[in-house]
């Protein structure tokens, strides 16, 4: 009966693949030009990336959490959904402004600044090294769990496949997403295989297993009180995160799909496929009564495939297990490359990119394969504490991209992104669990949090003695105005008639009259580009490490020294956005409205003109 269940799906599987390989355009297109991947390409490669921490991860979650370590991986397969709905939101924010690919990186370099940016590099640079780490490790245990190998061979083969893997990338031999999808196949009718077998021959008692670990977390949780079960909460959540670790691959190739949608239907691919299999694998392991799992603490899955098909199901099982975890160590390097040559392109590192004839970032790959041999020597090829240690890194680079959504959906609002925009209250939510599961994985897995303390440290240390003198943002304030070049316009203009200053947005593109009597202004933060001139009475003022509301404040003070007796008219837009969905210009507002008290000499009008004529409005008024 078994058998012939398993003869049907798989029967099914390959006929749904070969006709969706049929299919044009499955997993590439031309359009403009220029070569895209479709939202499968980029969801494949994710769940590739993300399903190799199977392999791994249902061991680790149980010597940390139990026999709760499932309800917890359910329950955070859950909450990753509400956190892909965020990513999704960042890459229409990035591509608003402009901007596609770099993740974290990009985002928090565009809302923060430079500072955090150089941690966001930090964390996920620790997430790269570990992946690849903790991928040859789980490649090499169960590669070689059916044979028993000294220690010293397995390390040696370890690096050999960090190596290996370098000098393809070396050559120029990189995945394609078709080679990804026909590797995605053999995963998909593997792994169907083993969740199949194992729910048609359970263990004995195993069903009572699954009641236990339900019962046994709502014990936890509610038995002792509100902060104890809190704390549980966030125990056993960090202890399982490692689970998701992947999901920001999506927002990092934005760059190679057409739109922040194919994003989301990547996200809801994933939520479907990987989403579903990776609680109910691990459900399915870890409620087995006949698997010691202290002995097969890096062999779990393979072994598993033995105990539930036999032992060539297990051979299939581990290598599978292995040539994934390989590609995932492809993808480290692949991913971290172009991270740092992202990083270098900005500041101007261009030794560090320099390519060989194969058009590869060889300097790169080699410092990365080197990190990672040494990462795995310090650690000893321990997959726990290898575990411990990326979760350090997945975590803090998931709390800054939250982190610094939620800074900017509380300064600017919604109307930018009308397409598509998530709860705020929600993603603050994520936010303080996410900064709580960092304080719990950093206190009790001190060994990833000084790794990525002392990665943190040193990339602030030449960020910012790269910044002082190679940002980008020096090239945009070459490109500003002189608060002297305003002066002599109104110096030069009429002095028996008022000259009027309109406020104007950076994304404001209403053309302006030519006028002696007037100045259009326009503040932008340099890290955003600036905005081009469309008049000579036209004026860019850059904010930079201050308030807009002190830098407006500024202007008039100084207009005000030169200018004692002249009348000025200040416009102002209406604020057309809610209080609530615009904190920040709700305050602004309240200290635009303290500007005559403080200024008595001058009019100020706050005041709306319809789309053909519009000046600008308070949203300028605003760090961009």
């Amino acid at each position: 009966m078994k058998l012939l269940a398993i003869i049907v799906l798989n029967a099914g599987l390959i006929g749904l693949f070969v006709y969706l390989l049929k299919k044009k355009n499955l997993l590439s297109f031309m359009d403009g030009g220029k070569w895209w991947l479709t939202w499968l390409s980029i969801a494949i490669i994710t769940l590739m990336d993300e399903l190799t921490s199977v392999f791994y991860v249902a061991a680790e979650s149980y010597l940390i959490v139990g026999l709760a370590a499932f309800v917890f991986i359910i329950a955070t397969s859950l909450f990753v959904r509400f956190l892909s709905s965020r990513m999704v939101e960042i890459a229409h924010i990035l591509e608003h402004h402009g901007i596609r690919g770099g993740g974290v990186y990009s985002f928090s370099y565009l809302v923060l600044g430079p500072t955090m940016s150089f941690i966001a590099v930090a964390s996920i640079m620790v997430d790269y090294i570990l992946t690849a780490a903790i991928s040859t490790v789980a490649a090499v245990y169960n590669g070689a769990s059916f044979f028993a190998l000294p220690s010293y061979v397995l390390y040696g083969i370890m690096g050999l496949v960090v190596w290996f893997v370098a000098t393809l990338n070396i050559i120029g031999i990189r995945e394609n997403a078709r080679f990804t999808y026909m590797i995605f196949i053999a995963a998909a009718l593997v792994l169907m295989t083993l969740i199949l077998s194992a729910i048609m021959s359970p263990s004995a008692g195993q069903l009572a297993q699954v009641g236990e670990g339900f019962h046994l977390t709502w014990t936890k949780l509610t038995g002792g009180g509100l902060f104890a079960g809190a704390d549980f909460f966030i125990f056993g959540f960090a202890g399982v995160i490692l689970a998701y670790s992947g999901i920001e691959s999506v927002v990092q190739t934005a760059g190679l799909v057409k739109s922040w949608r194919d994003i989301r239907k990547a996200y809801i691919f994933l939520a479907l496929t990987v989403g579903i299999a990776t609680p109910l694998i691990t459900m399915l392991v870890l409620t087995r009564t006949d698997i010691n799992f202290a002995a097969h603490e890096d062999d779990l899955i393979t072994y598993f495939g033995t105990v539930v098909n036999g032992q060539l199901f297990g051979y299939i099982v581990g290598g599978l297990a292995s040539f994934t975890l390989i590609m995932a160590v492809n993808t480290a390097f692949v991913a971290s490359s172009e991270l740092l040559e992202r990083v270098a392109h900005r500041y101007g590192f261009h030794w560090l990119i320099k390519t060989n004839k194969a058009d590869s970032l060889y300097r790169i790959h080699i410092i990365n394969a080197t990190l990672f041999t040494v990462i795995i020597a310090i650690t000893a090829g321990s997959q726990e504490m290898l575990a411990h240690m990326y979760a350090v890194g997945l975590v803090a680079s998931f709390t800054i991209n939250m982190g610094a959504l939620v800074y900017y959906r509380y300064s600017e609002g919604s109307e930018e992104i009308p397409d598509y925009h998530t709860s705020r209250t929600g993603t603050f939510a994520i936010f303080l669990l996410l900064l709580a599961c960092f304080g719990f994985i950093a206190f009790h897995k001190w060994q990833g949090f000084v790794l990525w303390a002392i990665t943190v440290v040193t990339f602030l240390i030449i960020g910012f003695r790269v910044a002082k003198r190679r940002a980008p943002e020096i090239e945009q304030f070459r490109k500003t105005d002189s608060p002297m070049e305003l002066l002599f316009r109104i110096a030069e203009s009429n002095e028996g008639e008022p000259f009027h200053l309109y406020f104007r947005r950076q994304q404001d593109t209403a053309p302006i009259v030519p006028d002696r009597n007037t100045a259009h202004i326009t503040f932008y933060s340099p890290r955003s580009g600036s905005p081009p001139k469309f008049a000579e009475n036209h004026f860019l003022f850059p904010i930079f490490r201050e308030s807009l509301t002190r830098r407006l404040v500024s202007l008039i003070t100084l207009l005000q020294y030169d200018f004692a007796d002249r009348k000025l008219v200040f416009h102002l837009g209406w604020p057309t956005s809610s209080w609530v969905d615009r904190f920040s210009t709700g305050v602004m507002v309240y200290a635009v409205m303290r500007l005559p008290r403080r200024f008595p000499k001058y009019n100020f009008l706050i005041e709306y003109f319809g789309p053909e004529h519009k000046f600008g409005d308070v949203k300028s008024l605003e760090k961009v």
